[in-house]
């Protein structure tokens, strides 16, 4: 790995780690598996160009080329960032370690409660919102549904509050497909606008 691919694959270690991330939560918004991350960050392979897109977006940063005469400027700007560029780390870390967990909570519910097919359409919908930046996930609306499911184990095995939440999350993810949430700021939220695609019949 030469100098430059060495500092690229730094600074995403770097972004990583402020942010409270392990190799693992950043292979799920990613979608780089974690040992190809754990390889990048130890230099034992080159960093291609759409790995490093992936990671860097997945960490809220933005790969760009930058004429050299600009670069100082650049360097400048990034280095007097506001200090809510680190409100907005510990956000994006909240919704993506929820966001892990309702995947794993959902993977393991029982399928004799539900119909046939219903808990893979509620995997594709919440592995939809993975596609889009953590600062920009409700971290409530996720936690519901990790509440709702949890709940669902001790009472009488009712799905209907799992299906409810479940719903709000495709709401969310449709609101941010068409650009309706601009910033995590609306985390309490609750989206009262007609769906973009069918229920689930």
């Amino acid at each position: 790995m030469n100098y430059e691919t060495e500092h690229l694959a730094g600074t995403l270690r770097i972004a990583r780690e402020a942010r409270g991330l392990s190799q693992r939560e950043l292979s799920v918004t990613s979608g780089v598996p974690q040992g190809h991350i754990s390889k990048i960050e130890n230099g034992a392979v080159d960093l291609r160009v759409s790995s490093l897109v992936a990671l860097a977006r997945a960490l809220d940063l933005e790969p760009m080329l930058v004429p050299h005469k600009s670069v100082p400027a650049v360097q400048s700007m990034a280095s007097s960032a506001p200090a809510s560029a680190l409100q907005e780390g510990k956000a994006a870390r909240r919704a993506l370690r929820e966001l892990v967990r309702l995947q794993n909570a959902i993977h393991n519910l029982p399928t004799d409660f539900f119909p046939e097919g219903e808990l893979e359409w509620f995997q594709r919908h919440v592995r939809g919102l993975s596609y889009f930046r953590p600062s920009l996930l409700e971290v409530r609306t996720i936690r519901d549904a990790n509440r709702a499911i949890k709940a669902f184990g001790h009472s009488t095995h009712d799905p209907n509050a799992i299906r409810q939440s479940l719903l709000r999350l495709r709401d969310l993810r449709n609101a941010l497909a068409h650009g309706r949430i601009a910033s995590d700021e609306t985390e309490s939220v609750r989206p009262a606008y007609s769906l973009d695609e069918d229920d689930h019949g």
